[in-house]
């Protein structure tokens, strides 16, 4: 009886059972080296990142890994300020997305909410109200929303005043291969104010593109936010 399981088994190895495995192989190391998604389940990017999108990940907009690892076989990029990546968390190992405020070298301060970069505050002007309205209208009174300019590329971020926060700290430099994470959504942002310089090594790659977005479920999808790209 065992040897004809185990004439069974050769036989679905040889005929697509390793077939099947090179091709989950290729699959995943895909996913772990090349490209990958982020589902978002909180708010802490809003207005830019709203909970429901599925954000497309690129692993090789900085650098080749060797699959499954964070290991660098090559790198030809850094992530710059303004950016959005995906990095493991220096405090838990969690996965997650926020944006480059600080960059190697840089001089970093918060003042009342107001980024103070290498001694120059940072541009805030008006958001516009299209970028403003997708936000839940209960929740948008409650809340104040600029365009923040990082080093002249602008981008949205929300306020909540009334909501303890850490508004005020610095300056602080930043180490060499470290790099400093806010969320747009300041005042509700698990980040670098809280756990600290996040390591070269833990960034897996830059957020480009909203592929997918839905309100709850797949049956109420947010067409408007299909394959829009990130700033």
């Amino acid at each position: 009886m065992r040897n004809k399981w185990k004439k069974k088994l050769s036989i679905i190895w040889r005929g697509w059972g390793f077939s099947l495995v090179v091709a989950l192989l290729i699959a995943t190391s895909f996913k772990s080296a090349i490209a990958d998604w982020n589902d978002i389940p909180s708010g802490s990017m809003k207005p830019t990142i709203l909970i429901g999108d599925r954000i497309f990940v690129n692993k090789l907009a900085y650098d080749l890994k060797v699959p499954y690892t964070t290991l660098h076989l090559a790198r030809w990029s850094d992530p710059k300020c303004g950016d959005i990546v995906v990095f493991y968390s220096p405090k838990d190992g969690k996965r997650l997305i926020k944006r480059v405020v600080g960059l190697p070298g840089d001089t970093l301060a918060m003042r009342q909410n107001r980024l103070f970069i290498n001694g120059q505050f940072v541009k805030y002007e008006s958001l516009h109200k299209e970028i403003i309205d997708q936000i839940e209208l209960d929740q948008q009174s409650h809340h104040l929303f600029f365009n923040e300019s990082l080093t002249g590329k602008q981008h949205a971020v929300m306020l909540s005043p009334s909501r303890p926060s850490l508004t005020t700290f610095g300056p602080v430099f930043i180490p060499e291969g470290q790099y400093f994470m806010m969320g747009d959504n300041r005042d509700n942002s698990a980040d670098s104010r809280f756990f600290g310089f996040v390591d070269r090594k833990l960034i897996v790659g830059r957020a480009t593109m909203v592929v997918i977005s839905r309100e709850g479920s797949f049956l109420h999808p947010r067409w408007g936010r299909f394959f829009r790209y990130l700033s």
